[in-house]
């Protein structure tokens, strides 16, 4: 695959023909080919690729038809590459007209389409009778079982929101296992208020900035004060043993959030963090510590 022909390059199909290109075009992009990539490094893991995301936001609308929901459905529609988008619903008639006017809603313009116009009431409704029969029909369909027996079902993901704990709380349920909710812990005798103060504070060669850090008043600040100082040498190569020791430890030291970390099973659990590209869910699952 190539984002670009050479004037007169040769090319061929698998022996039956040949030809050299004149003035050639491609929509393939290199930035298309990389989104293209990256849903297939998603598909091969067994994770929703960017139209397995475009499909569960529109479930998502489908189910409360607001029109935040709508605009997250169509976020989720224009992150899928351009080069597949046609070809989400595997609707080879109707390609993806339908998403397209659902996205949209009344008296939205073009998605992304030139020739797309204005979508009308009457749009939408054919769009959400499209869906509705899609659904009766995937519901009706027999699912199919391998020749070797069913497959061994995956339990869900889990995803830990962004959010901003301040505070304990009795029963913070899975927003407990995120870094920054304030479970206070101890390691080599020193207090951190959460595990994101001890991971910033141990990231640092300062030992006064390293104690700054320990005594920020919240996650964010402890995170803002590393930012401004050296990283301790080798912190590349350490960071993710350190944290796995920070979690060991928050997780002995509050039995009743090891519990919750428990009750996840097997599935996977998805960190979601603005602030970091190591740790942050960007497109790819993060180890379970």
């Amino acid at each position: 695959m190539a984002t670009s022909s050479p004037e007169g390059g040769a090319a061929s199909a698998h022996g039956l023909a040949a030809w050299k290109f004149s003035e050639p075009e491609s929509r393939l992009t290199p930035e298309l080919l990389v989104a293209e990539v990256r849903d297939t490094i998603d598909q091969l893991n067994g994770r929703p690729d960017s139209t397995g995301r475009c499909l569960a936001a529109v479930d998502v609308f489908l189910a409360d038809r607001t029109e935040e929901n709508r605009a997250a459905a169509r976020a989720a529609f224009l992150a899928v590459p351009e080069s597949q988008r046609r070809y989400s619903l595997g609707d080879m008639d109707s390609k993806d007209w339908p998403l397209r006017a659902l996205v949209a809603g009344p008296g939205g313009g073009r998605t992304y389409l030139s020739f797309d116009g204005t979508v009308t009431q009457e749009d939408c409704d054919r769009a959400l009778a499209y869906f509705e029969e899609r659904a009766r029909w995937r519901a009706e369909r027999a699912t199919p079982v391998p020749a070797n027996g069913p497959a061994t079902p995956h339990a869900p993901a889990v995803q830990l929101h962004h959010s901003f704990p301040t505070q304990l709380v009795d029963d913070p349920g899975k927003l407990g296992l995120r870094h920054d909710y304030p479970a206070p812990i101890t390691v080599a005798d020193t207090d951190y208020p959460s595990v994101t103060h001890a991971y910033w504070a141990l990231s640092v060669a300062d030992p006064e900035t390293r104690h700054a850090i320990a005594a920020a008043k919240t996650a964010a600040a402890a995170r803002t004060l590393a930012a401004e100082a050296p990283r301790r040498e080798g912190w590349e190569h350490a960071r993710t043993a350190v944290m796995t020791s920070l979690l060991r430890a928050k997780y002995d030291q509050h039995p009743e959030l090891a519990e919750v970390l428990l009750a996840t099973a097997g599935a996977t659990v998805i960190y979601d963090d603005m602030n970091s590209a190591f740790w942050g869910d960007d497109g790819r699952r993060r180890p379970r510590p």
